[in-house]
Formats: structure tokens, C-alpha cells, sequence
């Protein structure tokens, strides 16, 4: 065989090699390659946005605790301002309590002493009655009458 033919057979097979392949073989291949080289850059462009997002994310989440925490410390303030405020209502109200219930104490003693008066007054003049008709009826001697008044002395 002359090798001249065989070089000129496998330089004409490789063309044929080559000519195939780029029409047949390289189109797909350089297509699966752009393909994925434009998924890889969409998903790195995702994951970017991704990690902005996360990041706006958790700004929002530091915002919104410190809100609630601001907002949780006024109500409890309020809370505490409301407590006082009944716990001063409460002292008033008992205070008003007590100086009526002292009031009606006062009156009632009053009123038990003005009728232990009464009631004194009353056995004093019925005494004093009793002794005088007991002093009339008898001699207006000075022993008895002595006699007399020492019994209604121990008699008051």
C-alpha cells in the first residue's frame, strides 16, 4: 500500500471526521454548555437575591422585635400606672370608709351615753322622790334624816 494513499484516505476520513462532528456532535454539546453556564449564573444570581432577601429579612425581624419590645414596655408601664391608680382609688375609697364607719361609731356612742344620762337622771329624780316622801313621812328628827340620806347615798 502506498502511504501516500493511506495519508490521503485518513486525512479525507478526518475532514469527513471533523465535519460530522461540528455539524452533528459540537451543536448540542456547545448548547448543553450554554445552557448550563446560563443556569449556573441564573442560580448565582439567585442565591444573591436569596441572600439579600434574607438579609432584608432579618432587618425586618430586628425592627419588628424592637417594636414589640418598645410597645410591650408601654403597655406594661401603663399597666403599672393603672395598678397605682386603683391601689390609690382603693386607699381613698377606704379611707372614706373608715371616717364613716368612725362617724357612725362616734354617733352611736353618743347617742349610748346621752341615754345612760337620760336613764341616770331619771333614777336620780325617782330617788330623790322616793327619799323625799320617805323624809316626809317620818319625824323630822335629825337622826333619821342622817339615817335617811346615808341610805340614798348608798342607794346612787
Amino acid at each position: 500500500m502506498n502511504i501516500n494513499a493511506t495519508l490521503i484516505g485518513q486525512m479525507v476520513a478526518f475532514v469527513i471526521f471533523i465535519y460530522l462532528t461540528s455539524r452533528f456532535v459540537w451543536p448540542p454539546i456547545v448548547a448543553a454548555m450554554a445552557e448550563r453556564t446560563k443556569r449556573i449564573a441564573d442560580g448565582l444570581q439567585a442565591a444573591d437575591r436569596a441572600e439579600k432577601d434574607l438579609e432584608l429579612a432579618k432587618q425586618k425581624v430586628v425592627e419588628q422585635l424592637s417594636t414589640a419590645k418598645k410597645e410591650a414596655a408601654a403597655i406594661v408601664d401603663l399597666a403599672n400606672k393603672r395598678a397605682i391608680e386603683i391601689v390609690e382609688e382603693a386607699k381613698a375609697k377606704a379611707l372614706v370608709e373608715a371616717e364613716r364607719v368612725k362617724a357612725a361609731a362616734q354617733a352611736e356612742i353618743e347617742q349610748n351615753a346621752s341615754r345612760a344620762r337620760e336613764e341616770l337622771r331619771a333614777k336620780v329624780v325617782t330617788l330623790a322622790l322616793a327619799g323625799a316622801e320617805k323624809i316626809l313621812e317620818s319625824s323630822i328628827d335629825q337622826n333619821a334624816h342622817n339615817e335617811l340620806v346615808n341610805k340614798l347615798a348608798a342607794q346612787l
